[in-house]
């Protein structure tokens, strides 16, 4: 389980008209080297301000400048241009709160937090387009930015990490024989003019912060550290909110990971949030198409075929596309009450095919003593998001809702599949009567999860 490390303050409410766009370069065209050279960094001497952590793992300060021009809204922009590795690989944004003052940091003995993950397409650095944008709204972030309780204590350090190996590109790709480089990458965050003044009102929990694929076990099922119990993928961390809060959410970042045969990677799972023990958020990642990223997979590869795949098709594998985000999910909690909380996140069905593969996961809290967050777009609806509506007459259960239900499931309160029906209706006749879970699928691609007495 893990502790976090809090940021707390109080202040009162400020609200700014919108404006134009302000635009920090953060790092432009950064390079990025094979992630398994760890500290043997070509680029270790140059003096850019970049601080260097590994290959893969690059930090800067923000400086007070960068800091005093952020607004109410907050972009984040994040360009990868091909260099030599043609794979699939994962890369992330980061903050990082170091003790105000220090020239650098480990990142390990720093508390962390993930504003955003992705996946690169696979790259011939020789073809176009050779880079691939990705995109994000996480206003939200600058509440974070101008709280003056965490940067009195702290300087903000954003990380951009990039894990990508070169070795079948130095075969595969022109140009690529004995190089060591990957990606070069680029972070802008852009925000909203006039600057905000500086607040005491954000509360800020750390709870888990992703591990790097070369340096260990993420949620899994068959290790101590990436499991509460073996054999089950779930797994438990408590944190502490130490003053009430008046609006809290929960920032939460999953992507499923194993490429051998059978591998997690290529299976679409049900993802159960819990809070307190009370279920806040169901999910089954993938998209309902890939195809709007083909253009950016300029490699040939086993996941892009020579012809379009159907819809039907993408959902019956892909857990993510190659060349796009990877989902920030908010679950909104409202009013939320100082002491000590946990958060549990379940996956009953995956499998971890030869103890392979992980889950990385990153989730922090965030509130304000005063006032409401930014709104922010949830990737994955809440409980009664969308209006469904569920009734059950003589053991017939049907499901209605503003948009077409394409799919219903059942399970159990322990996440157990027990029954599915590709229309609005399903009897549950067959089934004891009792509690159940009743996931319900919309044309629009949104899930909502409801519990029912059968």
């Amino acid at each position: 389980m893990v502790l976090a490390i809090l940021f707390t303050v109080h202040c009162s409410l400020f609200v700014s008209p919108a404006g134009a766009q302000t635009a920090l370069t953060l790092f432009d065209e950064a390079t990025f080297y094979d992630g398994y050279l760890f500290s043997r960094n070509p680029d270790s001497l140059v003096q850019d301000g970049i601080l260097r952590h590994s290959t893969s793992l690059y930090a800067v300060r923000l400086t007070d400048e960068q800091i005093a021009q952020i607004g109410d809204s907050l972009q984040m922009k994040v360009n990868v241009r091909a260099c030599c590795d043609n794979y699939d690989r994962i890369g992330n944004i980061n903050l990082a709160f170091v003790p105000k003052g220090q020239a650098a940091y480990l990142p390990d003995s720093v508390q962390r937090i993930e504003l955003g993950r992705f996946i690169t397409p696979f790259m011939n650095k020789n073809k176009l387009p050779d880079v691939v944008p990705y995109d994000y709204d996480i206003s939200y972030v600058s509440h974070i930015l101008r709280d003056a309780s965490i940067l009195r204590q702290n300087d903000i350090w954003v990380e951009f990490e990039l894990f990508g190996v070169p070795y079948a590109a130095n075969t595969q790709v022109a140009g690529c024989a004995g190089r060591s480089d990957v990606f070069k990458g680029t972070l802008v965050f852009e925000t909203t003019t006039p600057a905000l003044p500086r607040t005491e009102r954000n509360v800020l929990v750390p709870i888990v912060m992703k591990k790097n694929e070369a340096r260990g076990h993420n949620l899994n099922n068959y290790s101590e550290a990436g499991t509460d119990t073996i054999g089950l993928t779930t797994k438990t961390y408590t944190f502490d909110v130490p003053c009430d809060v008046a609006d809290g959410q929960l920032v939460i970042v999953t992507s499923n990971h194993g490429a051998n045969s059978g591998g997690e990677e290529y299976n679409r799972r049900w993802h159960y949030i819990y809070l307190d023990d009370a279920l806040v958020l169901t999910y089954k990642p993938g998209r309902t198409s890939c195809e709007p990223f083909r253009k950016y997979n300029t490699q040939s590869n086993g996941i892009y075929g020579l012809i379009k795949r159907s819809d039907a098709a993408w959902q019956s594998f892909s857990n993510w596309c190659p060349g796009d985000v990877i989902d920030n999910r908010i679950v909104g909690v409202g009013a939320f009450k100082a002491g000590r909380h946990k958060v549990r996140i379940s996956v009953p069905e995956a499998v971890f095919q030869d103890k392979q593969g992980d889950i990385p996961v990153s989730i922090f809290f965030q509130g304000l003593t005063e006032g409401q967050l930014v709104p922010a777009a949830i990737s994955s609806p809440v409980v009664g998001s969308s209006g469904v509506s569920i009734g059950i007459v003589d053991g017939q259960l049907s499901a209605a809702a503003r948009d077409e239900v394409l799919n219903i499931d059942v399970y159990d309160l322990q996440g157990k599949h027990l029954l599915h029906s590709s229309s609005p209706t399903l009897s549950l006749q067959r089934l004891p009567h009792s509690l159940y879970l009743v996931h319900v699928e919309l044309a629009s691609g949104l899930v909502e999860t409801h519990k029912v007495k059968y």
